[in-house]
């Protein structure tokens, strides 16, 4: 089964390129570059998915994989990098096997990991310093973006040389834009993160608020779909939290990195975000991720809870027909740990 799904390639020129990281979007966005006709040689942490990697796009031109970043990226124009977070980054980056100690003069590294921008700043004064280029890209569409080649890309660097990738990035992306200098592609996906962070958090409560009062949620969501509530989220992401099964799009463990790379930059920026529950990324990821933790669920009162006092009657009573504050808990069901299901829970 193909990991990809069809797309009509804009014409461009073919390339050497190299691709770091077969993640969930990294093997479908290398895998698009292969199928718009460059020339891709792949790195993964785990040689089988970048053999597989291999196998699977065996038609294309000229697959292949390497043992390291710097092999991988001797012969390429230009590098795509995705991979987890900022040491991730900088570890097939940097050192005596990293990306900059095999690219070649005027080569560019593109990287689409969802970083902060200060290691983004940092990546592109270290390339200029060895005559290569560095362009921050974080990407938004999620997996299914990746797998259909229609992912949004935004942009930090160089104008001259953001033009020089566009042409080849176009193959896995819908938009790639240049959002302004260093770093400012990373402080646009911080923007992103918060924005989807808060749309999220108000649909499950929505949702949980919904279930509470008795309503059939399912026909909730297709009325008020049809109404100024409708969101991306809600028409992608609504009725699978209804259920409580299902993919739900992004691990948390994942959003949280850039959640808290924006709240300490909004120091930086001199700017107030009130970080609320989304910002205890520390005390999130142990709640998420303790091992042994057996009774994560809380779905207000109807499965088992994680920790405090139940929202229940008594929040009612104190604040009659309003729920006062809402306040969203990121908690894990055992067979959901890779995706961290976002599951709501009232809070007087």
């Amino acid at each position: 089964m193909s990991s990809l799904n069809a797309k009509t390639y804009e014409s461009a020129p073919s390339q050497n390129v190299a691709f770091l990281g077969l993640g969930v979007m990294g093997y479908p966005m290398a895998g698009h570059l292969a199928r718009a006709g460059h020339a891709v040689t792949v790195y993964n942490r785990s040689t089988a998915k970048s053999a597989a990697w291999c196998q699977e796009f065996a038609d294309s031109k000229q697959p292949a994989h390497a043992a390291t970043p710097r092999e991988a990226v001797q012969n390429a124009d230009i590098i795509f990098c995705c991979v987890g977070n900022d040491d991730d980054l900088r570890a097939v980056v940097l050192g005596a096997d990293g990306a900059f100690a095999g690219m070649k003069k005027g080569a560019i590294l593109v990287d689409h990991t969802t970083a902060s921008a200060n290691v983004a700043r940092e990546l592109y004064a270290a390339a200029k310093a060895q005559g290569l280029h560095f362009i921050d890209a974080p990407v938004s569409g999620g997996q299914g973006g990746a797998q259909n080649g229609l992912l949004t890309v935004m942009c930090g660097g160089d104008a001259d040389i953001f033009e020089i990738t566009k042409p080849a990035a176009m193959a896995f992306s819908r938009a790639y834009t240049l959002m302004g200098e260093s770093g400012a592609g990373q402080l646009t996906k911080m923007v992103n993160q918060v924005c989807i962070a808060g749309l999220v958090q108000g649909l499950s409560e929505a949702i949980a608020f919904g279930q509470k009062a008795g309503l059939d949620m399912n026909l909730v969501l297709d009325v008020i779909g049809k109404g100024a509530a409708q969101s991306w989220q809600m028409d992608n992401r609504g009725k699978t939290k209804v259920k409580f099964v299902g993919h739900h799009g992004f691990a948390a463990v994942v959003h949280l990195p850039a959640l808290r790379s924006t709240f300490a930059n909004h120091v930086q920026h001199q700017v107030h975000i009130q970080p609320g529950t989304l910002a205890k990324g520390d005390a999130l990821r142990q709640t998420l991720y303790e091992p042994g933790d057996a009774n994560l669920v809380d779905h207000l009162g109807q499965l088992p809870r994680t920790a405090g006092p139940h929202p229940g009657e008594g929040a009612r009573k104190r604040h009659g027909h309003r729920l006062g504050p809402l306040k969203s808990r990121f908690v894990a069901t055992a067979h959901h740990r890779e995706q961290a299901v976002l599951c709501p829970a009232l809070s007087p």
